[in-house]
């Protein structure tokens, strides 16, 4: 399968997601704090280099996935790159610099459920929404018992290796998994022509 239907097919993942997650958001008022990055400064998060293939294409598009790819290379922090922190002095709170282009660990987190080992639904989000919106979260948990519809990681994470199933399966650190979205991007056009239908910005 060549970059730019990959790139279609999460997108198309992702759009479906999106809405999915927006009815989830309305029928329990759950949401995430204005200007919160809290959850992306964690140097554990891991994700799959097939979730950033769109932001990289788009970075191959605009001409700087070379030097982005460079930059990653000599990064020495585990926070995502994309990551944009308000300043120094408070990393908890900013942007995705690329948030069109979030992964689909960016878009499932909050919003997303896992099974525990009883079989219950369980949703995964931060301490913040839980503590300040500990109502709404409980209700939450309630309705989803009584067969609220919440999108579920296994079952995206599966859809995506559907696309892929080699980038898709890859559970790496995100730094590692945007470095490798680059790569194959890169090494695709290397000796292809660009895209049909695109502005070549390179």
């Amino acid at each position: 399968m060549s970059i730019l239907k990959k790139v279609r097919s999460v997108n198309a993942l992702y759009a479906g997601l999106d809405k999915e997650i927006a009815i989830f958001q309305s029928k329990t008022s759950l949401h995430c704090k204005a200007g919160c990055g809290k959850c992306c400064t964690h140097a554990e998060v891991d994700a799959s280099p097939l979730e950033f293939i769109p932001w990289a294409f788009n970075l191959f598009l605009n001409g700087t996935a070379a030097t982005t790819l460079d930059e990653l290379n000599s990064k020495e922090s585990a926070i995502c790159h994309i990551y944009e922190p308000l300043s120094i002095v408070d990393s908890g709170s900013g942007k995705c610099s690329d948030y069109v282009y979030r992964g689909l660990i960016c878009r499932l987190f909050g919003y997303g459920a896992n099974r525990d080992k009883f079989g219950e639904m369980r949703l995964a989000t931060c301490k913040i929404i839980k503590e300040t919106q500990a109502e709404n979260f409980e209700a939450a948990q309630k309705a989803m018992k009584e067969g609220l519809y919440v999108p579920i990681f296994t079952d995206y994470y599966m859809k995506l290796s559907q696309i892929d199933f080699k980038l898709g399966n890859q559970i790496v650190p995100v730094n590692k998994a945007l470095k490798i979205a680059l790569e194959e991007v890169l090494q695709f056009y290397a000796y292809r022509p660009f895209p049909r239908g695109f502005k070549d910005c390179a």
